[in-house]
């Protein structure tokens, strides 16, 4: 299905930006990207100039190198872009060198999408999702370790938790705000109304089982739905059933304190071994191809 367009006056470079932050949440939607940057916008504005400059060097390092216009046009060089934007202007104080930064980082992350999907043509290819983003987080962070959250006092109540629900969404961008998860699940409900429900439960599960196990700071912060909520988006769209998405969020969930106990932070890495565990798992067992997302069409159209 053709991508909604913003307007019939909306230039291509705006759609494509804004089918880079849907991206993030598995959709090309653009606008959806519009709520992912309002959400932005109202919950953590310091962060704004360092995802859009991740964006637009995603998408500039693409269009420079002349990769496929229909791959620009739906987002996928950009979104690794505007995480590592995010992460870099989240994580580091601001100087002259922090741009330099971000346009390096997400400009290598737009040519290891390229090089991935240029190998990966067999419609059972493994997707690269966020994978240069975890990559590239990864060596960066070595260089800038995450500072140790203070302990804070957190009181489970219903508000709470619902609160805590909507900041799983929100995580996902390193958005701490309940509204900002809110705005987010609008704008997967405008993509799809599957969508949304599957990030909530995911969200959910990584909730409860993180209370479960009397780790109320995480729970309650969000930290722990946010990996549970992209791989149930994920695997939502590998086939209308309920096995796929729900085997990803327990495996999710798994491969969570593997990280940790490896001092890596987790980023979105469980979410990403996760899925590529379960679609390897599909691979063997199912002779057909089932990837209808569209990073797997385009990726079968190249």
């Amino acid at each position: 299905m053709r991508s909604p367009s913003l307007s019939p006056l909306c230039p291509d470079w705006a759609t494509a930006l804004c089918n880079g932050f849907s991206q993030i949440f598995l959709q090309r939607h653009p606008l959806c990207g519009v709520l992912c940057l309002l959400a932005i916008l109202i919950s953590a504005p310091a962060l704004l100039g360092g995802a859009l400059l991740g964006a637009v060097a995603g998408l500039l390092t693409a269009q420079r190198r002349g990769y496929p216009k229909t791959e620009r046009q739906a987002g996928l060089y950009s979104y690794n872009g505007v995480l590592l934007g995010l992460l870099l202007s989240h994580q580091l104080p601001w100087s002259a060198m922090l741009p330099l930064l971000i346009i390096a980082s997400a400009g290598l992350s737009s040519m290891l999408v390229d090089q991935w999907l240029k190998r990966a043509t067999h419609p059972h290819s493994l997707l690269i999702y966020t994978a240069p983003f975890v990559g590239i987080g990864w060596l960066l962070l070595g260089l800038h370790p995450l500072p140790a959250l203070p302990e804070q006092a957190h009181v489970i109540s219903g508000l709470s938790l619902v609160t805590a629900l909507f900041k799983g969404i929100g995580q996902v961008m390193l958005l701490q705000h309940p509204a900002a998860g809110l705005l987010i699940v609008l704008g997967l409900w405008l993509s799809h109304w599957r969508a949304a429900v599957w990030a909530l439960v995911g969200s959910l599960a990584g909730l409860m089982f993180s209370l479960y196990l009397h780790d109320t700071s995480t729970a309650l912060s969000g930290l722990a739905g946010y990996n549970p909520a992209l791989a149930a988006l994920a695997l939502s769209q590998l086939r209308r059933g309920v096995w796929l998405p729900l085997s990803g969020i327990v495996i999710t969930l798994l491969l969570t304190p593997v990280f940790k106990a490896l001092g890596l932070p987790p980023l979105t890495a469980p979410f990403v071994l996760g899925c590529w565990l379960i679609a390897s798992g599909v691979r063997l067992f199912s002779p057909e191809p089932v990837a209808d997302d569209a990073q797997s069409r385009l990726r079968i159209e190249r």
